[in-house]
C-alpha cells in the first residue's frame, strides 16, 4: 500500500508505532432497540468510554459530508424522522461509496462499518451530528456542547457529562451552521454569537472561536414535546390544586404577573401554562428572542426578534424593545413577553399601566425582592433618565404579583413563592407573600431548597382579592390559610 493510501486510510497521519488503536465499530442495533439505522449505544449517554467514530468511518464521514448534497442548503429543512429523506441520503451514500471503494479498495466497509457510516451521515446531513441522540431522547431537557470533546446533558433533572463527542471542531461547526442557516442567521467571525431555535422550538445559543476557547459552544434548551398545562404542574407537585385554581382566577381577572427565577428554573414553561388561562376571545401578542411559547388560543400574533442583515451593522434589526413598542399599535388585549432583559422593561411597564392589563413576562432573579431590583435596573438600561422613586412607582402601579420558580436540590422545579406587590411605603416597595414553599413542620419563613415540601398559605389574603370576586371567582378564605398563624410582612 502506498504512503498516500496509508495516510488516507488513517487521517491522523501518525506513524504506526505511535498511532492509537481506533475504537471498535459500534454494534448494530438489536431487534428491541430503536429503528435499524440507530445503534443501541445512541441512548447509552453515560457509557464509561466516549462513543467515538472509528478512524476509517470518521475520514469518510468528513470527506463525503458536503458531497452528498446538491447545495449546502439543500437539506436545511429536512428532518431526521422523515423516512423519504432518509432514503434519499442512503441512496446517495451507496452510490458515493461504490465509486470510492472501486477507486480505493481499502475503503470497502464491513456491514457494521456501513451501518456506522450511514447513521453518522444521516445525523450530520438531516440531524444534529454528535448530539442527535440527545435531541431524540425525550428524557433529556438540556444539551451543552463545550467544544468537540465535552457534551453535557440534563437527564431527569441531573446535569451529567455524556459519552457523546464530535469528531473534531469542523464537525461541531458544521452542525452549528445547519442550525442557524434555516433561520437566515449568520455565524462567522463578524457575528460569532447567535441565538437560534430548532424546528420544535427548542432554544439554542451558539458561540464560536476565538471567544469560545475550547471550540464552538452550543447550548440547547429543549422544547417539551407535549405542551404542558396546569394539570401537569399539579401532577408534578409544582403547585397544589388550590394554587392552580388561584392562578387561573388571577390570569382570567387580568392581573399583571411577572414570573421570576434563575436560569433553567422553568420560567418559560410556567409562562406558557399561565398563558393557557387567557380566554379564547382575546387578542394576544407574544414577543420573544427565540419563539418558544405554544399558545393554543386562536387569536395569537407571534413576534420574534430579528438580527441585522448579513454584511450590515444594524440594518433590519428588531429588538424586544422595538417589538414591545410596535405591539401597542396592534390592539392587543394581552402582551406576553418571553423575557425582559433590557430597556424593554420600561415599555412593558408602560403597557401594563396604560390599559393592557393581564400582561405576562419573565425576569431573571433569585427572589421577589431581587425581582423588583432587577426591574429597576432594566428600566435604567432604557436610557430614559428617571429618578429611582419614579421607576418604583411605575413598577408598583403595573405589577400585581410576582411568582418565583426555582430548581431545588433534587432537580425538580417548584413554585417557591407567590408574592403580591402591594404598593410603596415611603421610598420602599411593599411586598407580601401569599404562598411559600415549605417543608412539613418548617418554622422558617423562607422557601425551602429541599424536595418533599409544598406551597403553603401565609394566612394573608391579597389586596387584589376583590378583583377576583368582581370577575366571578369566589375563592374561599381557606385557600389563603384563614385562621392559621400569619407570616410577617415583607417590606
Amino acid at each position: 500500500m502506498s504512503i498516500l493510501n496509508r495516510r488516507l486510510n488513517d487521517p491522523s497521519g501518525q506513524p504506526p508505532e505511535k498511532r492509537p488503536e481506533p475504537p471498535a465499530a459500534r454494534p448494530a442495533a438489536p431487534p428491541s432497540a430503536p429503528p435499524p439505522d440507530i445503534g443501541a449505544d445512541r441512548y447509552n449517554h453515560l457509557s464509561a468510554q466516549k462513543l467515538r467514530t472509528s478512524g476509517k468511518v470518521a475520514y469518510l464521514r468528513k470527506m463525503l459530508r458536503p458531497k452528498l448534497l446538491k447545495s449546502v442548503e439543500e437539506a436545511d429543512t429536512w428532518m431526521r424522522s422523515d423516512a423519504d429523506k432518509v432514503t434519499v441520503i442512503t441512496e446517495r451514500l451507496k452510490s458515493a461509496m461504490e465509486k470510492v471503494s472501486a477507486e480505493k479498495p481499502e475503503f470497502r466497509l464491513s456491514r457494521d462499518e456501513w451501518e456506522e457510516l450511514r447513521t453518522a451521515m444521516l445525523d450530520d446531513l438531516i440531524g444534529y451530528g454528535g448530539i442527535q441522540a440527545l435531541v431524540e431522547d425525550k428524557t433529556c431537557s438540556e444539551i451543552m456542547v463545550n467544544g468537540p470533546e465535552q457534551i453535557f446533558a440534563e437527564l431527569r433533572g441531573k446535569l451529567l457529562e455524556t459519552a457523546h463527542v464530535f469528531d473534531d471542531e469542523e464537525h461541531v461547526a458544521w452542525t452549528a451552521q445547519r442550525i442557524v442557516r434555516p433561520l437566515h442567521r449568520t455565524l462567522d467571525r463578524s457575528n460569532p454569537m447567535v441565538d437560534a431555535r430548532l424546528p420544535d422550538g427548542s432554544r439554542v445559543h451558539i458561540v464560536m472561536p476565538p471567544s469560545a476557547l475550547q471550540g464552538t459552544t452550543i447550548s440547547v434548551r429543549k422544547f417539551p414535546e407535549k405542551r404542558l398545562d396546569i394539570n401537569d404542574l399539579v401532577n408534578n407537585a409544582t403547585v397544589t390544586p388550590e394554587v392552580a385554581e388561584f392562578l387561573e382566577a388571577c390570569v382570567k381577572s387580568r392581573l399583571n404577573i411577572v414570573v421570576s427565577g434563575g436560569t433553567g428554573s422553568g420560567k418559560t414553561t410556567l409562562l406558557n401554562v399561565l398563558s393557557g388561562f387567557i380566554p379564547n376571545d382575546e387578542r394576544i401578542v407574544t414577543i420573544e428572542d427565540s419563539a418558544e411559547l405554544q399558545l393554543a388560543q386562536r387569536h395569537v400574533v407571534r413576534l420574534e426578534t430579528a438580527p441585522a442583515m448579513p454584511g450590515t451593522t444594524n440594518l433590519g434589526i428588531l429588538t424586544i424593545r422595538d417589538l414591545v413598542r410596535g405591539s401597542l399599535r396592534m390592539r392587543p388585549d394581552r402582551i406576553v413577553v418571553g423575557e425582559c432583559r433590557g430597556g424593554e422593561a420600561i415599555d412593558m411597564l408602560q403597557a401594563m399601566n396604560t390599559g393592557h392589563d393581564g400582561s405576562l413576562t419573565t425576569v431573571h432573579s433569585n427572589n421577589p425582592r431581587d425581582c423588583i431590583g432587577r426591574l429597576e435596573t432594566l428600566c435604567l438600561m432604557s436610557g430614559v433618565e428617571l429618578p429611582i422613586y419614579v421607576i418604583r412607582r411605575q413598577i408598583t402601579a403595573a405589577v400585581d404579583m410576582i411568582i418565583q420558580i426555582a430548581r431545588i436540590k433534587d432537580g425538580s422545579r417548584k413554585i417557591v413563592q407567590m408574592t403580591e406587590v402591594q404598593g410603596m411605603e415611603g421610598e420602599q416597595v411593599t411586598l407580601q407573600d401569599i404562598f411559600v414553599y415549605k417543608q412539613p413542620g418548617q418554622r422558617s419563613n423562607e422557601p425551602s431548597p429541599l424536595g418533599g415540601g409544598k406551597l403553603e398559605p401565609t394566612g394573608f389574603r391579597p389586596n387584589f382579592y376583590e378583583r377576583l370576586e368582581e370577575n366571578g371567582f369566589r375563592i374561599g378564605g381557606r385557600i389563603f390559610g384563614a385562621g392559621q398563624g400569619r407570616i410577617g410582612e415583607r417590606n
